[in-house]
């Protein structure tokens, strides 16, 4: 379980959407006049539902090892709420006066998340493959 590489890139992925909550994505001035306002995964209910549930999908997937194509499966919607979380954050940058911020470094995160489960489902790919090859000398 623990043992294989895509369990580290799994836990590496539920780690950074956990650490979103706790970071900016981008800060500057919002459309109130607001200054230095910090834009995070808790300030949208879809997008903290979202973030919730790409953290909570890689620690989930970790245990699904013994279901190879179900947790392929999963990896592959991870990256795809991440492409809907990085969406939806830069629909709430646009709400932010033009020039009067800048994206946080910890906004490579989410880049991090997609690179991980993108590792992850070589990694599950490579089990299939030597399970497949060991079945067939068999």
């Amino acid at each position: 379980m623990l043992q294989r590489i895509q369990s580290l890139w799994l836990l590496l992925a539920a780690a950074c959407a956990f650490a979103t909550f706790k970071f900016p994505y981008y800060s500057g001035t919002n459309a109130k006049g607001i200054t230095a306002y910090e834009l995070n995964a808790t300030e949208n209910f879809i997008l903290m539902l979202t973030t919730t549930a790409i953290a909570v999908l890689a620690l989930i997937t970790i245990f699904l090892f013994k279901q190879r194509t179900l947790q392929l499966r999963l990896c592959v919607l991870g990256i795809a709420l991440e492409a809907l979380v990085i969406y939806l954050y830069y629909r709430q940058v646009q709400q932010f006066m033009p020039g009067q911020g800048t994206y946080s470094l910890t906004a490579i995160l989410h880049s991090i998340i997609v690179l991980a489960f993108v590792l992850a489902a070589r990694g599950i790919n490579k089990d299939s493959k030597i399970v497949k090859d060991s079945d067939r000398l068999r």
